[in-house]
């Protein structure tokens, strides 16, 4: 098998020839030019693909093209050829290319001929102009252009090869183009059966039976052999390349191959005499995403070894490195840490800047998620607190140029910013520093994170239509060039937006709508079934379909921090004590939160995260008939959601506040608050919290109105104030019919028919109460 030609190529610089000869017509000029140049260079002519199946067609097309002849003729099939002649096509005309090759002799001159197509040098001008002759016309390839480059490459390698080589490179030849034999043959009566070979069909007068045994000795049992029995004709260049196409694929969107290309690309490499190093970490990088934690380590250790039998200990801390990462993906986080350890001190003996730079990135990211781990090696190492790892970083990665890390860097420090509560602005420097970085050096993979981090910032701002819009501009514009895990996490971002605006079903499509390939990997499966057990799990709970719910959180508990990240896990962690109140399991709802609040002291948790357990702790003691013992925690937690910014989180706080102001008796003061907060609220597009503010509210103006009967106003007043009161339930009904939720629609409708029969309008609390048996009705008719 020849090092780099191969028959595929023999075909390219045919096609390079009829273009330079003129017979391509100009409608066949861009897509001729475009399929050449994508099997030639890394990018074609073509934009960029729109969704993820295109990003393999390259792949796709290059097995193809190796494996037989008639792909050329899906392209060249369908346009006419530049003579005019009719019926003519330019797949006629590649085809008298190929067949004009007839022998080993005429393969030799194909080839010595190539530097024709290139345009000459200076000095070889001056030596024609020497002797007098006129420099060539017509199309000429600039040495230095991909096909000048292709041509001479070309050329080259097969002055190289020996004797035997070019022997079997005609064999293959002649093996790859004969499935076009009995097109050739209808279009050219003339042809023959050894027109194949010039030779045999000059002297088959000469040698008559004896031609057979000739054509035998001279090419074995190719020509008996069938197609289907034929291995591709393919060189260890093709190998290489396809091998480096799928790796970057992998590697820079985080799938995995398909199986057509995988299975077809298997076949391509049995029939290689030798089999690259790089085929190992190919298969190391599908097992690792198909969670094979055995076969992923295996594969590892394999492609390491071969790479360090001729290159020492040059990458030896390449192969920690993609150690420690596979070890924290299937859950193996303290021989993850001791691994990157070891990277790291090994990266720093062989002055690897890169390497270490990558390995104290991990160490950031992983610190966010494993705080516990990162604390316990904190005394004994010497990576510093998390922010002087990342300012240290950043520094490296801008003075080395690498940009990826660099926006990494900015953008981690932003999110630690965000977590730690500090100034929105500094957080809004990180961002815009990392913004006009991607933009700057065309970083298209660091869009998704960026815009992730943007997702955030506008959540914790309570601009619900801000994080919306840059949801949908991501799917638009972006999703394509983006690596799979920001594509899957903006996908069920968008689908937990709209399952928090009531929209289960836009939610559950959405998910459902997620590309089949992309799920093959078993982290991105996990997570989509997690986030889609996530909504299902808040829709039961709405419904109070607790035996669902029960059956759904025995299975997410069984996750805990070394299977998933700290904000699913904070959510699974608040739907279960939600689960527990709607049991009326008061006791161990408590003594959950109190144990989380405990965890959370030992670490440097993101600071919404207590805010969200102190206001639960609010809402136990509400549900337990004491909520003025929540006034504390409701005022601490309304001081750090202002303090950092936490809008959504502050009107929780302070509607959880106007609900004590309530139950103490300070109608007005609660009234007040929740008049100035509603507006802010509904522009969350957080539709729970919203009818909860509307149902306080209602109780706030009821307590107005029983103040007015005790210092007797009149009754207008009385009466307009019981309007504000049944348009503020009607609202939070609304609200709770929105997100489905039966337990407050009914307590809404309750509220309602009291009010109806203490005003004395039986006929609207009899409506009223038919309604609350309906919503039951119909709840258990659709269990």
């Amino acid at each position: 098998m020849s090092r780099y030609l191969a028959p595929t190529k023999i075909g390219l610089l045919a096609l390079i020839e009829l273009y330079a000869e003129g017979a391509v017509p100009n409608d066949a000029t861009i897509p001729v030019l475009n399929f050449i140049t994508s099997q030639l260079l890394d990018s074609s002519l073509a934009s960029p693909p729109v969704n993820p199946a295109e990003r393999w067609k390259k792949a796709e097309t290059t097995i193809k093209l190796t494996v037989s002849v008639n792909h050329f003729e899906e392209l060249l099939g369908s346009f006419a050829a530049a003579d005019g002649l009719p019926g003519r096509r330019l797949w006629d005309r590649f085809l008298e290319k190929l067949w004009g090759i007839d022998s080993l002799h005429i393969l030799h001159e194909f080839f010595h001929q190539l530097p024709n197509l290139l345009a000459r040098t200076k000095a070889e001008l001056r030596e024609l102009a020497e002797r007098g002759e006129q420099p060539p016309s017509g199309v000429l390839f600039s040495r230095n252009s991909p096909f000048g480059l292709f041509v001479r490459r070309s050329h080259l390698e097969f002055s190289r090869l020996q004797f035997n080589q070019v022997a079997e490179l005609w064999k293959m030849f002649v093996r790859y183009r004969q499935p076009t034999a009995g097109y050739w043959r209808r279009r050219n009566p003339h042809h023959g059966r050894y027109s194949f070979d010039s030779v045999l069909l000059a002297d088959q007068h000469e040698w008559r039976d004896q031609t057979d045994e000739v054509a035998v000795a001279a090419y074995g049992n190719m020509l008996l052999m069938g197609d289907e029995d034929m291995p591709p004709s393919v060189s260890t260049d093709d190998i290489e390349n396809l091998l480096e196409f799928q790796i970057e694929q992998v590697q820079n969107y985080g799938t995995r191959v398909p199986p057509a290309i995988r299975d077809q690309f298997q076949k391509l490499q049995k029939s290689s005499r030798t089999i690259p190093s790089l085929s190992h970490y190919l298969s190391f990088c599908d097992s690792w995403r198909s969670g094979d934690f055995p076969g992923s380590f295996d594969y590892l250790h394999r492609y390491f070894d071969y790479t360090l039998q001729s290159r020492d200990r040059l990458f030896y801390q390449y192969a920690l490195l993609n150690l420690g990462i596979v070890q924290s993906e299937f859950g193996c986080h303290r021989e993850a840490v001791a691994t990157m350890l070891e990277a790291i001190t090994t990266a720093k003996e062989n002055r690897d800047t890169m390497c270490l730079n990558f390995a104290l990135n991990w160490f950031s990211h992983f610190a966010r998620f494993h705080p516990n781990l990162i604390k316990e090696i904190g005394d004994s190492s010497m990576l510093g607190s998390g922010k002087e790892s990342l300012v240290f970083l950043r520094a490296k990665a801008k003075e080395m140029g690498m940009w990826i890390l660099w926006i990494s860097a900015l953008l981690s420090e932003a999110r630690l910013g965000l977590s730690s509560g500090e100034s929105v602005s500094t957080v809004m420097e990180s961002m815009v520093r990392s913004s006009h970085l991607i933009v700057e050096k065309n970083a298209k993979t660091m869009i998704g994170p960026q815009l992730s981090l943007s997702i955030v910032l506008w959540d914790r701002l309570g601009m619900a239509v801000m994080s919306t819009m840059t949801c949908e501009v991501f799917h638009r514009c972006h999703a394509r060039s983006s690596v799979l895990d920001d594509q899957l996490k903006l996908t069920c971002r968008m689908a937990g937006l709209l399952a928090g605006k009531g929209k289960y079903d836009d939610a559950f499509a959405k998910l459902e709508g997620t590309n089949i390939n992309s799920l093959r990997s078993a982290k991105h499966d996990q997570y989509w079934h997690l986030y889609r057990g996530l909504i299902k799990l808040r829709r039961d709970l709405h419904h109070n379909n607790l035996e669902s719910a029960e059956a759904l959180l025995s299975q997410l508990l069984q996750n805990g921090p070394d299977d998933i990240d700290a904000d699913m896990l904070s959510t699974i962690d608040t739907l279960h004590i939600d689960a527990l109140i709607s049991r009326q399991d008061f006791d161990a709802a408590f003594t959950k939160v109190e144990r989380l609040i405990s965890d959370l002291r030992e670490t440097n948790t993101d600071v919404s995260q207590r805010i969200r357990l102190l206001l639960l702790k609010v809402q136990l003691f509400d549900c337990t008939g004491r909520p003025e013992k929540g006034f504390t925690l409701a005022m601490r937690a309304a001081s750090m959601a202002w303090r950092a910014r936490l809008v959504t989180l502050l009107w929780q706080a302070i509607g959880a506040l106007a609900n004590i102001l309530n139950c103490l008796g300070e109608f007005a003061g609660a009234e007040r608050l929740l008049v100035a907060l509603l507006p802010r609220c509904l522009e969350t597009d957080m539709v729970y919290m919203a009818g909860t503010l509307y149902s306080l509210l209602a109780d706030a103006r009821i307590g107005l109105v029983s103040e007015m009967k005790a210092h007797r106003e009149s009754a207008a007043e009385q009466a307009k104030m019981m309007g504000k009161v049944h348009k503020a339930l009607d609202s939070a009904f609304k609200c709770f019919s929105a997100v489905e939720d039966m337990n407050k629609q009914c307590e809404v409708m309750a509220k309602k028919a009291t009010l109806f029969k203490v005003e004395g309008d039986y006929l609207r609390a009899d409506s009223c109460a038919d309604t609350y048996l309906g919503l039951w009705q119909e709840e258990l008719a659709r269990r």
